[in-house]
């Protein structure tokens, strides 16, 4: 008859695996969070900014899109980012109605920085690993991605 010391034996490696990527996860979004509340943005406000810094010139309608927000909602929004100085709106040059944005504060710097300084982190770590398990580890986490997401 097994003893519940021998049922409960160590964790399956997928459920250490499950719970490092549920950790990983859960300190991504405390620094995230706490970047967002050291710099007085909301999380809209953030990742609108990151997404235009990705894609420098991008139109309110891929923001828009981006952030699955409403036209009003992403015009209220790079309004706050621009009376903040975060951002600029400038007219296409051949469609007058057409606005790009940018991003005119620099992302790299303090204090603006920390938007990005956990995955910033990350990479670094990454760097040092060895570069084919960074690759397995890398196939790995992409399989687990699409199958967790449908």
């Amino acid at each position: 008859m097994d003893s519940s010391s021998e049922t409960s034996s160590c964790p399956s490696p997928g459920s250490e695996l499950g719970r490092a990527l549920l950790a990983y996860g859960e300190a991504r979004r405390v620094a995230a969070a706490q970047a967002r509340r050291d710099l007085s943005l909301n999380e809209l406000d953030a990742r609108a900014l990151l997404f235009v810094a990705e894609n420098p010139g991008a139109r309110p309608s891929h923001v828009r899109d981006h952030l699955g927000i409403t036209s009003a909602g992403v015009t209220t929004l790079i309004d706050r980012l621009v009376q903040r100085g975060a951002v600029r709106r400038d007219l296409d040059d051949e469609d007058r109605r057409v606005n790009h944005i940018t991003v005119i504060i620099d992302l790299d710097s303090p204090p603006w920085s920390q938007l990005r300084a956990f995955d910033a982190a990350v990479e670094e770590a990454v760097a040092g690993a060895d570069p084919a398990e960074a690759h397995r580890l890398a196939g790995l986490l992409e399989g687990i991605t699409a199958r967790a997401s449908g």
